[in-house]
């Protein structure tokens, strides 16, 4: 049984070509996302495009840890649970949806994750928090480094639509990192984080 809807995605990887060409996505490293192994994908955050762009780029569907205030939300939370996200209690350590993401990378899923918790402001990073490094801690899974550029112009926080052709949007994909899981986890954390960076 898949966590998220299969029709779904199915439909999904057929139209995205689309939406890769309006936006302007311009893309690299898609080969580095292990396709037969649960995995943790771990992307800097700057806008609330960058799931959308990253399920344009992926060659797997990405589930991703999402605020729990987006679920209420008409249509977005349904596709987003459709889509398999996990609602995330901010402003506390959520246990119960660290423990799911743990459970979904054992069995083989790749979980999307953005360490810094939240949006940082254009051009900048925010010091990444501890969730991270406890999923990779728990699970040892492979963990891929992006860098996404452009979509804090094309959909800056405030917008009530995105601002389609004022810029391209460039993701970088890293190779999976080797991290010592030994390490406490905000270390891990801003290990990951630095290596976004360096993209």
């Amino acid at each position: 049984m898949f966590p998220y809807s299969k029709t779904g995605y199915d439909i999904w990887f057929k139209i995205r070509p689309f939406f890769r060409t309006v936006l302007r996505i311009e893309f690299e490293g898609v080969e580095n996302i292990p396709l037969d192994k649960g995995c943790i994908l771990a992307a800097n955050h700057r806008s609330n495009l960058d799931p959308f762009v990253l399920n344009t780029v992926s060659p797997r569907p990405i589930l991703f840890m999402a605020k729990q205030e987006l679920f209420g939300v008409p249509l977005l939370g349904w596709f987003i649970k459709k889509a398999g996200a996990i609602p995330v209690k901010r402003n506390k350590r959520d246990i119960a949806s660290l423990k799911k993401a743990v459970e979904l990378i054992k069995d083989g899923h790749c979980i999307g994750i953005f360490p810094e918790g939240a949006r940082a402001k254009p051009g900048e990073f925010r010091k990444p928090q501890s969730g991270v490094g406890l999923l990779v801690s728990k699970t040892e899974a492979p963990v891929v480094p992006i860098r996404i550029e452009g979509t804090d112009i094309v959909y800056p926080v405030g917008s009530k639509i995105p601002k389609i052709g004022k810029s391209k949007i460039y993701v970088k994909v890293g190779k999976p990192l080797t991290v010592d899981s030994n390490m406490e986890y905000s270390r891990i954390s801003e290990y990951i984080m630095e290596e976004i960076k360096r993209l």
